[in-house]
């Protein structure tokens, strides 16, 4: 796959800290990808050369999508949604995955539960609004008061600032909380579900069981998630971009020369929305 465009998430940098299974560096690092196909292996009917796709490719195994190309298993990608450029595309896949499988998945939202979502302007935060939203329910989303009026016009019902409130006491009978955040948000949103409501953590996969027990000792669920390659997904967020009904933002793009930049907007952790590399075609 030729890569136009590779979008930029917080677990780019912590792997670029921390090495990890990447072992030492160097190494490249990035998942989300948006570009045209290159070639295809034997036996792959999905796609054809020159078609324009985009996502998530191997993850959270190496992808190397800080590159001009890339491989991946062909039903790890799907087409790129139409009327779309790589530089938005690129922004979806990792985010807006996560976003569906916590929510539709996961959750299983449905028409007329009402649902928080922490971060709400964020990189998973303001696509996980706009699938709520397209699923019919009433969505509460914390963020600083500035990012209020984006906020409304994503889809939020009720802006909440959790700089100047508790948002475990201005918060009560949620049936679904979307965690970002993680630390002490997990405790405080527990508390903020009605009966059988269910929180999903997306940063703590490894402690799910914890979260699990924490949840059951107050009538509730919980649970942490690590998201997965996911072609049908893929096409179901692709469709509600077709529809009009989900638009990634961009906050800033960078040419891939100046990944380190990117790194450093992103770190400072005020971002919203989804930054993004451009990946010369030369």
């Amino acid at each position: 796959m030729r890569v136009h465009a590779a979008g930029v998430n917080p677990v780019d940098w912590k792997v670029r800290r921390r090495g990890g299974a990447f072992g030492e560096p160097p190494f490249t690092v990035g998942w989300d990808v948006s570009g045209e196909v290159a070639a295809i292996g034997a036996g792959v009917t999905r796609f054809a050369v020159g078609d324009e796709v985009f996502g998530m490719p191997r993850f959270p195994m190496a992808a190397g999508a800080y590159a001009q190309y890339v491989t991946s298993p062909s039903r790890q990608l799907a087409r790129k949604p139409a009327g779309l450029d790589h530089v938005h595309a690129a922004a979806l896949p990792l985010a807006a995955l996560t976003a569906w499988q916590a929510l539709v998945d996961t959750a299983r939202v449905a028409e007329g539960q009402r649902v928080l979502v922490h971060a709400a302007a964020g990189g998973v935060g303001h696509l996980a609004v706009q699938i709520a939203k397209a699923r019919g329910a009433y969505v509460i989303g914390t963020a600083r008061a500035e990012k209020h009026d984006l906020l409304r016009e994503l889809g939020v019902d009720e802006p909440v600032d959790y700089t100047a409130v508790d948002f475990a006491q201005a918060v009560k009978d949620v049936d679904v909380v979307l965690d970002t955040v993680g630390g002490d948000y997990e405790d405080r949103s527990l508390r903020t579900l009605r009966p059988g409501g269910i929180l999903v953590g997306i940063l703590n996969a490894g402690s799910a069981a914890e979260t699990a027990a924490k949840a059951q000792a107050l009538g509730v669920r919980g649970t942490g998630m690590l998201v997965e390659p996911d072609h049908t997904g893929l096409e179901q967020i692709a469709a509600l971009v077709e529809a009009g009904l989900l638009r990634p933002l961009v906050a800033a793009t960078f040419p891939l020369a100046e990944a380190a930049q990117a790194h450093e907007l992103g770190e400072a952790g005020r971002t919203t929305g989804k930054i993004v590399l451009t990946v010369p075609q030369d």
